[in-house]
């Protein structure tokens, strides 16, 4: 795929952030720390088994969050992927995000075989996101036309070969330029969260298939990242693209790659902006569109990306949805994470065998 440049804002999709920010290795000694040390606390209440890659490990199981958890009678245990699951726990939750298809037939089979167990999430459920076209048809037949705003997905085109085409296909469609060009695959790679900007259609016949090309719509610059961890929503502000106007998309051509970098630094929940850019989406309408995406998708932690149309004050578009994102970088996650596991004491929580 041809480069024009980098595009120097941060960032319209930000779910490669926690799989490419390494932290110190004295962060690895300070969760061990942590771990175990002694503390004053309840019996164990609640088993989780845990199998993550290392950074999601590191940016997920923050000493903070392990040791809130201690306190609370919530124990996290490591599963070691090359042996049986059937050969270790018991565990009472199974957190999971590891890439590949035989770990997810792995975990499916221990599912189906330990119903009183919690899986989150069912890996069926979770590779419905692993697609970027069945990932926001959900979203489009929600029927959110009218209710505290308006939820829309981007118009967009999908695009699995013969890219000489591209041009062609875009015109028949109607897509307007410029296009946010995505992987239509979501397989956990670093290549699958490159997105790039093409603003004319002659660079569109030198992408690389299959992708998704996506109408960009105008935000202002900001886009809302709405945490799911169960019932409850998290909502932050992100800077994002800026406004492109006509005369801008008159003089520019070619692709233009997203910069890869950190979406910490770029936190807009503290910045002096115009109160009709930063006002955050109505509450109501964050908690409908959560509620109907759990059911939809049967996931419990994901993350919505969402833009509101520059110049409306009800009009927004998701863009994403990523499966258990920088939970991290979401503030109080200690807290949120914990009742959360804590809710699962009461409702599908078995006691264990004594041994």
């Amino acid at each position: 795929m041809r480069l024009n440049g980098e595009i120097e804002i941060p960032c319209y999709d930000d779910e490669v952030e926690d799989e490419t920010n390494d932290r110190d290795e004295d962060d690895e000694e300070e969760l061990g720390s942590v771990v175990s040390a002694e503390f004053s606390q309840p019996p164990t209440k609640l088993v989780v088994g845990y199998a993550l890659t290392s950074k999601k490990k590191k940016s997920f199981l923050q000493p903070k969050l392990i040791g809130l958890a201690r306190n609370k009678g919530i124990s996290f245990i490591a599963i070691d992927p090359n042996r049986t699951l059937s050969e270790q726990g018991p565990f009472d939750v199974v957190l999971h995000k590891l890439p590949g298809k035989e770990w997810c037939e792995v975990i499916e089979d221990y599912r189906k075989k330990n119903p009183d167990v919690t899986v989150l999430d069912p890996p069926n459920a979770v590779h419905h996101l692993h697609n970027r076209q069945s990932m926001l048809q959900d979203v489009a037949d929600l029927n959110l036309s009218d209710f505290h705003g308006k939820v829309r997905v981007p118009k967009q085109l999908i695009v699995t070969k013969d890219p000489s085409s591209i041009p062609n296909e875009v015109a028949k469609a109607g897509l307007k330029l410029p296009l946010v060009v995505k992987p239509l695959l979501v397989d956990g790679s670093p290549k699958s969260h490159e997105l790039f900007l093409a603003y004319d259609q002659c660079s569109l016949s030198e992408l690389e298939p299959p992708l998704v090309l996506q109408e960009f719509v105008n935000h202002g610059g900001v886009l809302f990242k709405i945490y799911i961890v169960g019932e409850a929503i998290k909502v932050v502000r992100r800077f994002s693209l800026p406004n492109i106007s006509k005369r801008e998309l008159e003089k520019l051509a070619g692709v233009f790659r997203f910069p890869r970098v950190s979406c910490a630094a770029a936190s807009a929940d503290d910045a002096d902006l115009d109160p009709s850019i930063a006002e955050l989406p109505q509450r109501p309408l964050l908690e409908r569109l959560a509620r109907e995406l759990r059911q939809r998708l049967g996931l419990r932690l994901f993350n919505v990306d969402m833009i509101r149309e520059y110049g409306t004050k009800d009009v927004f578009y998701v863009i994403d949805i990523n499966y258990f994102p920088g939970f991290g970088k979401m503030p109080e996650y200690e807290h949120i994470f914990t009742d959360f596991l804590l809710s699962f004491v009461q409702s599908e929580y078995k006691k264990r065998p004594a041994t």
